[in-house]
This record gives structure tokens, C-alpha cells and sequence, in this order.
């Protein structure tokens, strides 16, 4: 008997201008009389006092402003276990680190949650996982998707150009990966969610639209990034959002003496992981021609030798995770590509 399945989406969804200043309107809309805020430790004060007045005009208490430091599992916990209560909801406010921390806080404490990011450089405010540190080790911990997400576009367009570059480069992979996921059936018979993978796929190509950093290209990047999350939701993986572009990242972030990024070495990634696979380069090339990506990276290129090392580790970071990667010995093409390719030759350095 075909049993189905039950999909949590946020309830509160705002992406506009002004949207933060708009936060305490929001909150008493959706019964919430006392949160507690998580926020970016280097985040703006502006920003900070814009939440606070918009809350505090609606009369919603504040019980705990909690910086984040840093997006581990031990600060995670530390903050759960000073959490004031039971009848509140948690804010994360800020970068991904801290809105990592904040979702994963309210996981554990089965809170209702609110994402407000400031900047659009991955899809990670809107995912069922949270990216944290166990030990100083990169892990993606189950989490749930936030109850609201309130995306003031002004605010993340103020954000650095990088962040917004790092967002294309993240939203791109979600191409490779649903390559990677349907090369996973005919290979393995990993299931594929036929839904999950038309709405990543869309979102990529709704934003290929329109590919500029003004007002209407951050809805339409940021609202494309929450719907790659609600995409590993509907399907219960990461399968529509990460595939072996990712796992090169993962390996980067490992041994990197510098790891950039994680949506600028992504982004990179997929543009190789398409010449393996044979599809979508010139639309990625074309995508990252025209929002100024190659440009960035030109300016501060890659160590070559730090990518060979990660494309000939990856395969082993997740043996049950059957990608383009698995399906032969593929690090002769990529170093012949890091020197050959005209786009990627710029990209990197010895």
C-alpha cells in the first residue's frame, strides 16, 4: 500500500524590502509574544537595532540576544542548555553560520523558528540540516525547516558581492547534482523524488532569467535558494542540492590552508563536474559570464594542487553516495581539465 508522506514548509514567508523592519509585525501574526535572538557576532549594529525596534514596537519581548561565534555542535549545545524555557521561539539573524546554529538550537528544543539572513550566500537558511563543527570536523546534522523565513532584499543586496556570488555558485550545483542523483538510479537504483528534482532544477533556471545583483535578481536568487530547501525536505536527502561538486568542497574545507567560500568553490566545482558529466557547461558558463563569478575568482584563483588532492580524496568521503565520481577513475580528466579548459585555466595557480 502506497503510503504518503507529509512535508513541513514554512508557514511565514516574506521576501521584500523592508521585510526586517516588518519582523515584530510577523511574529505577534503568528502568536510569538517572546523570542530569543541568535545573531552573527560581527553582525551590523544598525541591523541588530532595526529587529529590536521592530520587535519591541509590537511589544514582542526579548528574553536573550546570543551571539554566535562559530557554526559547532558544542556551541549549539551550550546555548540549548542556557535556553530560557519553553514558551518562546528562536530568531536567527545573519550569516549562515549563526543561522546554522540558531535552526539546529531550535531543533533540539522543538521551538518554532525564524530565519532573517542578511546575505544569500547558500541555501542553508532554509534546509532540514544544519552544517556544524563536531570536533572541529564539518558535519550536516538533521534539522528541521524554519517555521518562517523573512528575507529583507535590501539588506542581503547591501551584503558583499562575494556573499551574492557564493549564492549563484551554490544554486548552480543544484544542476550536477540532480545529474549525480539520476546517474545514482541507473547505477545503484537510488530512489529519485521526481518532484524534488523538477523544483531544483527549476529554481536554477527561474534565476538564469534574470541574472542581476539588483532588488528583483536577490527575490528571485534568495527565493530560489529556500526552494532548493524545501527540495531536500519533500525528498528527506540532499540528493536535489548536493552532489559530487559538493563533496569536492567538503574535501577543500579539510585540507585547504585557506578554504574559501563555500558557494565560490562549489560553484567552480560544477562548472567541472558538468565537463565530466557532459551537460549544462555552457548554460553555467554562460550564468557565471554574466553575473561577474569568473571575474572574482579570476582575481583570487585556486591552488591547483589543493584541488588535485581534493578530487582524488572525494570519492572516499561518502563510498554510499554514488556520484560521477564513482563511476570511474576520474582524476586524469580533471587534471587535464585545470590546465586545458580556457575558463579553468584562469581559475587557478601552481
Amino acid at each position: 500500500m502506497l503510503t504518503l508522506k507529509q512535508v513541513t514548509i514554512p508557514m511565514l514567508v516574506r521576501v521584500k524590502p523592508g521585510a526586517l523592519d516588518r519582523v515584530g509585525i510577523y511574529a505577534k501574526r503568528a502568536g510569538f509574544r517572546r523570542i530569543v535572538v541568535l545573531h552573527s557576532s560581527d553582525l551590523l549594529a544598525p541591523l541588530l537595532a532595526r529587529l529590536d525596534a521592530a520587535l519591541a514596537a509590537e511589544q514582542i519581548e526579548v528574553l536573550q540576544h546570543l551571539p554566535v561565534q562559530e557554526a559547532s555542535f558544542e556551541q549549539a549545545e551550550k546555548i540549548f542548555r542556557e535556553l530560557p524555557g519553553k514558551d518562546h521561539a528562536v530568531l536567527g539573524i545573519g550569516g549562515g553560520k549563526a543561522l546554522d546554529v540558531a535552526k539546529y538550537v531550535a531543533f533540539l528544543s522543538h521551538l518554532p523558528y525564524v530565519a532573517a539572513p542578511t546575505s544569500l550566500s547558500n541555501d542553508g537558511f532554509c534546509s532540514p540540516q544544519s552544517s556544524l563543527t563536531i570536533d572541529g570536523r564539518r558535519r550536516s546534522l538533521p534539522s528541521a525547516i524554519p517555521y518562517g523565513v523573512v528575507l529583507d532584499t535590501s539588506v542581503c543586496l547591501a551584503a558583499p558581492a562575494d556573499l551574492w556570488l557564493s549564492g549563484v555558485g551554490d544554486l548552480v550545483a543544484k544542476l550536477t547534482a540532480v545529474a549525480d542523483w539520476k546517474l545514482a538510479f541507473h547505477a545503484r537504483g537510488t530512489p529519485v523524488d521526481d518532484f524534488a528534482a523538477l523544483l531544483s532544477d527549476a529554481t536554477v533556471f527561474q534565476f538564469i532569467a534574470r541574472p542581476i545583483r539588483d532588488l528583483e535578481g536577490v527575490k528571485l536568487l534568495g527565493t530560489a535558494l529556500m526552494l532548493n530547501g524545501i527540495a531536500m525536505a519533500i525528498c528527506g536527502s540532499s540528493r536535489p542540492a548536493s552532489g559530487s561538486e559538493h563533496l569536492i568542497s567538503h574535501a577543500l574545507d579539510s585540507l585547504s590552508v585557506q578554504p574559501r567560500l563555500h558557494g565560490l568553490q562549489v560553484g567552480v566545482a560544477t562548472y567541472l563536474i558538468s565537463r565530466l558529466q557532459g551537460a549544462h557547461t555552457e548554460v553555467i558558463e554562460g550564468l557565471f559570464e554574466a553575473t561577474g563569478f569568473w571575474r572574482a575568482i579570476e582575481a583570487a584563483p585556486f591552488s591547483r594542487a589543493e584541488w588535485l588532492d581534493a578530487a582524488r580524496r572525494t570519492p572516499a568521503i561518502k563510498e554510499d553516495f554514488y556520484t560521477i565520481l564513482s563511476a570511474r577513475d576520474c582524476l586524469p580528466e580533471i587534471t587535464n581539465l585545470l590546465r586545458s579548459d580556457a575558463r579553468l585555466q584562469k581559475c587557478f595557480v601552481d
